[in-house]
């Protein structure tokens, strides 16, 4: 098939990404436009550390929580076991478990889990945040990643 007779979308959706590729200025690419000289710019995330812990509290600006789709559910208990959606948990490089609790709005703070066993789409947890802790279902890799500053 040439590119003469290819369908539009299609060869519209080619020339999107070769640009993007070619780090061409194309909105859809996701570029961020630069802000004025002189304007103030607000962190999408902002850390502390959390005292005697190796994990830091983050605080997200309401923008950066809609951009990422941040969604939070709870732990519940199921049968005597903790419980979590899959979507929850994370892993560290290590292979460490964890899940993201949202004590406050737009805070979060990454909690150590046991893994008992996993059972499609839900998580059994030999230990974990208390029942009814609000965690993190949608974004929690995200949230990882500017923890630990992923991006430099």
């Amino acid at each position: 098939m040439t590119a003469a007779n290819m369908p539009w979308k299609r060869r519209l959706f080619g020339v999107l990404v070769i640009a993007c590729l070619a780090g061409g200025p194309v909105a859809a690419c996701g570029e961020v436009p630069e802000a004025a000289p002189g304007a103030a710019v607000q962190e999408a995330a902002t850390l502390e550390e959390v005292e005697g812990q190796e994990v830091s509290r983050i605080t997200l600006t309401e923008k950066a929580a809609e951009r990422l789709g941040v969604t939070t559910g709870a732990v519940e208990t199921v049968e005597g076991k903790l419980q979590v959606p899959y979507s929850a948990l994370i892993y560290d490089a290590s292979g460490g478990t964890w899940v993201y609790t949202n004590p406050e709005p737009l805070v979060f703070i990454r909690e150590p889990v046991a893994v008992e066993r996993i059972e499609a789409p839900t998580v059994k947890l030999a230990s974990g945040p208390q029942p009814g802790t609000k965690i993190v279902t949608v974004g929690a890799a995200e949230l990882l990643g500017a923890e630990l500053d992923t991006a430099q």
